[in-house]
């Protein structure tokens, strides 16, 4: 049997982070490592030239290279900030060059197929452990990328029973060390809770705009606009958060139609009584939504 000897890095250890994908929460984390990091290189790359050359002229990173292999090579962690259905190519592309100890983690919304993936491809001297900062906007793209993107938010690190304990721990002060509230999930649990506060919200915000007439939108207030708001995110990349999580998804939207079934039938019924008491819940729910992220920190008020 093989015997593999992986050195247990600590956060004073680190001299190289690389991460791959240069948007913008790819851009930040590289941005948040120079100014979080004394002393340690972070190394970018992009399969696209002209970001590339973007990133070089905004100096999102200590360097940017033209190679995924030369990028990934020397790094103690590898963060994967691409869209969710390239993982399991960018995992096989890379396995080769990391060196032992390495730890490979990723920025998506969904994880237990990069689990999956990470667990049929890398050697056991590589260590995957998922991450998912909640953190970013409907914006894209390198420009739009921050070194303080990560300050206040919360990062959910994934972890199997085959996870190796010091790789969870060093992404845990990784993320903190950039700002970030951490906590602990497993891929399914992750999962679940996501595609209830984060994807199914997604694809309510879409339904509500595609069954609003277009002439009748310019005359839509700041309500429309708030409810919608994360309407305007990238189709590709959530087309792929979607996919990977349908089950998760699909159950979640019909909760959401079970409760607009609860309005419709107290609207056709005249009951009053029903609909406050619909939207009376709601109102108190998020009334305590808001007061707990607000002592965490997570809202100014």
């Amino acid at each position: 049997m093989e015997v593999v000897f992986c050195k247990v890095f600590v956060l004073k250890d680190l001299r190289q982070i690389t991460v791959i994908g240069l948007g913008l929460l790819g851009g930040s984390v590289s941005l948040a490592v120079e100014r979080c990091f004394s002393g340690v290189k972070a190394v970018g790359y992009s399969h696209r030239a002209a970001t590339r050359r973007k990133a070089r002229r905004l100096g999102v990173a200590s360097e940017v290279v033209d190679d995924m292999k030369s990028a990934v090579r020397g790094a103690d962690i590898v963060i994967l900030a691409t869209p969710i259905f390239t993982f399991e190519q960018v995992f096989a592309a890379i396995t080769d060059a990391l060196h032992a100890g390495c730890i490979v983690t990723d920025v998506g919304s969904t994880k237990v197929l990069p689990h999956r993936w990470a667990s049929r491809t890398f050697r056991r001297a590589v260590r995957y452990v998922g991450s998912h900062p909640i953190a970013g906007s409907e914006q894209r793209g390198v420009e739009y990328a921050r070194d303080d993107l990560f300050d206040g938010a919360l990062c959910i690190v994934t972890h199997t029973k085959q996870s190796d304990g010091g790789a969870v721990a060093l992404l845990k002060g990784f993320w903190s060390q950039v700002g970030c509230r951490v906590e602990l999930m497993s891929p399914a649990g992750h999962d679940r809770v996501f595609g209830d506060v984060s994807h199914v919200p997604h694809v309510t915000a879409a339904a509500l705009v595609n069954a609003s007439k277009s002439e009748e939108l310019k005359f839509c207030g700041k309500g429309f606009m708030d409810s919608s708001r994360i309407a305007s995110g990238p189709a590709n990349i959530w087309t792929d958060v979607l996919l990977a999580n349908a089950d998760n998804v699909c159950r979640g939207i019909d909760r959401v139609v079970a409760e607009l079934g609860k309005l419709k039938g107290a609207l056709d019924a005249g009951d009053a009584k029903v609909v406050e008491k619909l939207l009376e819940r709601a109102r108190r729910k998020r009334n305590s939504l808001i007061s707990y992220k607000m002592n965490k920190r997570e809202l100014i008020p």
